[in-house]
């Protein structure tokens, strides 16, 4: 029986967490059992920084990627043509609110 909770965290479902997670997310995406999250923590050896947060741990996201070697957020093709069209667009309205009538 594992005592791991669920499956290792997966690529494009570490682009949506949140700022900080807690010691359960960061041990599946490390593809460890929060037992052996728990150790590592009390050794002091940990992957990454550590906050602890009353009787609980949360790991900073930024940091937890970091770790795993996720330095930034990759862009997709979806991403650059939304921005492209939000560009064109705030273009259009400064070129329009800027014309000179005479």
């Amino acid at each position: 029986m594992s005592a791991r909770s669920g499956p290792a965290l997966g690529f494009a479902e570490a682009f949506d967490l949140p700022l900080s997670v807690d010691l359960r997310t960061a041990a599946r995406a490390f593809g460890v059992c929060p037992g052996t999250a728990y150790k590592l923590i009390r050794l002091g050896t940990f992957p990454c920084p550590v906050l602890r947060v009353g009787r609980r741990y949360r790991i900073p996201t930024a940091y937890l990627l970091r770790s795993l070697g996720i330095e930034e957020r990759p862009v997709y093709a979806a991403d650059l043509e939304a921005g492209a069209a939000h560009a064109a667009r705030l273009d259009d309205t400064h070129a329009h609110g800027t014309e000179d009538p005479a």
